[in-house]
């Protein structure tokens, strides 16, 4: 019984996810309640009625008590959880007790930042963002929502499954020969002849990663490429694992082909067939060994125009996908970007993803800083693809608006609402230009014109109201102008259709080509080593009684673990299904009970569950690798935003302030949680938790980490 909805304040339905469960149980309850002959109701407007009373109540109580519950329980221990963004209402429900207000939190919270990554700046606009989660063509709707559905189903699955998504940070592949060689082949070869031909339609590739299912085997960035951020690189893992699944049943036959045919276990080491001698044979078997997935809906007994009945199509590999990341630059942060990500299958389970930046030559590309000249808003009216210095224009006209209508908001009027940086004296001209520069050549443009001609009428003449509350709804009127500005450069898909707008497919085709020549004899270990990436069996010499571990680097957002295998085909050194399953829901639970800590303060834990002994660690360090004192850890409220980097940087805040106390000194954060055996004395788990914090980050282990 679980269902995450998205609503307005008049209940609207905007997004809606449930498990058969739910839907089964909402299908029954207005089922049974309609006469014979009579067709079912839709089941958005099911669910928008029967959670009615409640969207209602929250906005009455914002409305007169200007507060509102975020969490409570009904009497048949139904849980709900609700958060308000803006205009936008997310309610999360679960009825079957497995998950609790901490996981239903941070599932609002990851779906807000997956809708960031697809739609940017149009999230700030709450009239946009309805139109954009709920357009009136029926068909859209129905694609666009499979779409959000499937992104959901995928990220619950890694939550459940996979160790780098309950930490939320990424786990590397260690192989520090192969991953040497996959970067500099990135680098030398495959980016830069992309980048260097004619195909590419005014597209350069600013990042090329490489994906062993969740796992990363090789990453690199172009030289003028911002680095990119843990939660930004999480979400595209997710979409990526979402186009192509992977197939769990086919990996564990090959683990165990490949255990058979090497005559030895989990801890030996395989070394693949080589490569047929004719180069086309094998680029034939890649091409016919890449797998085509495809979605089947439920046969399901609903009215005829339901969105649950339509078809989404599959994937096509040569499409990109328009994502929004976070750009960081000397001069400040820039947030929801535009880049384009292609998402190429070299095999089953192994992909290549490419992040592009649209630029035209002399712009962006030449611009670090990305400041707004002329010829890159002329690329709008040239119909041209915009270049991200645009987004990035709209973005600070955006945050003045915003720290204005605060300052409004808050009672501050006349010179005291203009100080906060940038002003709106700063941008007037700026902006003026901005507008000059679009021209009034289409419908979005003219009604900004015609917005900040009256802002500036009302803030800047002397028989205006000046910066008073009377200012507040037109603040909010040029934020909706310049999202819908930013949402017809880089969210409309307009143009003439003979322009090129994404890397040619005999490009994008090439990429495959090239990376599969390359990986082609590790193929079958690289999808071994990912379900056995580092395993128990070299710790337990030197660490007697230690059970499980995971340490994080938080600054570089990495994690280090050995695996966890539950099926029952696969057989490690935690034993075989059941009692491998026993000990990842220890990790599970163990990672909750520390985050609850965390979120109260604690920085250290030590509990024993039967016969297991829990530990958790977080500290800092500076970059020479010595640790620093502690510090009374910030105190976060029970609805606070979860801790984690994926939906919210939690240790992104940490870390400044920590640093507070520590200017001009790069600080480092890393957490550390051990399953021992209850047996061990305390003063030796203890003793080994000192000793495998330093020895697991040692540069002779991991250097690529």
């Amino acid at each position: 019984m679980k269902a995450l909805l998205i609503t307005t304040e008049s209940a609207e339905v905007l997004f809606h996810w449930t498990d058969p469960e739910f839907q089964h149980n909402i299908q029954q309850q207005y089922g049974a309640a309609q006469e014979e002959g009579q067709r079912l109701p839709d089941f958005e407007d099911s669910i928008s009625t029967l959670l009615a009373p409640i969207i209602i109540s929250c906005s009455s109580m914002v409305d007169r008590l200007g507060d509102s519950y975020t969490c409570f329980t009904t009497e048949n221990n139904h849980i709900y959880v609700l958060h308000q963004f803006d205009e936008c209402l997310y309610i999360a429900v679960n009825g079957d007790g497995e998950e609790g207000e901490d996981d239903l939190r941070r599932k609002i919270y990851v779906t807000k930042k997956m809708i960031e990554v697809l739609f940017g700046m149009v999230t700030l606009s709450g009239s946009l963002i309805r139109r954009e989660l709920r357009p009136q063509d029926t068909k859209q709707r129905a694609h666009l929502w499979k779409h959000l559905q499937s992104l959901l189903d995928t990220y619950n699955h890694l939550r459940e499954n996979d160790q780098s998504f309950l930490v939320e940070a990424v786990e590397r592949l260690i192989h520090p020969t192969l991953c040497e060689q996959c970067i500099e082949f990135l680098e030398r070869r495959l980016v830069q002849q992309l980048n260097s031909s004619v195909e590419r339609a005014g597209e350069e590739v600013q990042h090329a990663f490489i994906l062993v299912h969740t796992k990363l085997l090789a990453f690199y960035s172009s030289r003028t490429a911002s680095t990119l951020a843990t939660s930004d690189l999480l979400v595209l893992i997710i979409m990526a694992q979402n186009m192509y699944p992977s197939n769990m049943d086919q990996d564990d036959h090959t683990s165990e082909d490949v255990d058979s045919a090497s005559g030895s276990g989990p801890e030996s080491f395989y070394t693949p067939q080589p490569s047929p001698t004719d180069s086309s044979s094998s680029e034939k078997q890649a091409r016919e060994d890449t797998t085509v997935f495809e979605f089947v809906d439920p046969d399901i007994h609903m009215a005829e125009d339901s969105l649950h009945t339509l078809d989404v199509p599959p994937p096509d590999p040569s499409t990109p996908h328009r994502v929004f990341l976070e750009v960081s630059h000397k001069d400040g942060l820039y947030p929801m970007m535009p880049h384009s990500m292609y998402c190429l299958p070299l095999w089953p389970g192994i992909t290549l993803v490419l992040l592009t930046k649209v630029c035209t030559q002399g712009t962006a590309a030449s611009h670090p800083r990305l400041t707004l000249n002329s010829r890159d808003l002329r690329s709008t009216q040239s119909n041209q693809i915009p270049t991200s210095a645009v987004a990035a224009s709209v973005y600070m006209f955006l945050e003045a608006f915003a720290k204005l209508e605060k300052r409004l908001s808050e009672g501050q009027e006349g010179s005291s609402a203009t100080r906060s940086q940038p002003t709106i004296h700063d941008i007037r001209s700026k902006l003026d230009k901005f507008i000059k520069v679009l021209g009034p050549s289409d419908i979005q443009s003219a009604q900004l014109q015609n917005v900040w001609s009256e802002f500036k009428n009302r803030a800047f003449s002397r028989g205006g109201p000046g910066f008073s509350t009377d200012l507040i709804p037109w603040c909010k009127s040029m934020k909706t102008q310049l999202c819908g500005i930013y949402r017809q450069c880089f969210l409309i898909d307009s143009g003439p259709a003979d322009v090129p707008r994404k890397l040619s497919p005999t490009l994008q085709e090439r990429a495959q080509t090239m990376l599969q020549e390359k990986l082609i004899d590790w193929k079958d270990f690289l999808l071994v080593k990912s379900k056995r990436n580092i395993t128990m069996v070299s710790y337990l010499e030197d660490f007697p009684g230690l059970i499980h571990f995971i340490c994080v680097d938080r600054s570089t957002g990495q994690m280090i673990a050995p695996s966890l295998n539950v099926t029952e085909r696969t057989t490690s050194e935690l034993g075989k299904g059941p009692v491998a399953q026993l000990i990842k829901n220890k990790v599970w639970r163990l990672v909750s009970t520390t985050r609850r800590y965390l979120q109260k303060g604690y920085s250290t834990v030590t509990l024993r569950d039967g016969d297991f002994y829990f530990c958790y660690f977080l500290w800092f360090e500076n970059e020479t690798g010595y640790k620093l004192e502690a510090v009374e850890m910030p105190v976060l409220s029970d609805d606070s935003a979860p801790i984690g980097m994926l939906a919210w940087d939690y240790y992104r805040k940490l870390l400044r302030y920590y640093s507070k106390s520590h200017q001009g000194e790069v600080v480092k954060c890393y957490e550390l949680l051990t399953v021992h055996l209850g047996v061990i004395p305390t003063d030796i788990i203890l003793q080994h938790c000192r000793q495998l914090a330093s020895k697991l980050w040692e540069p002779s282990r991991n250097p690529l980490l």
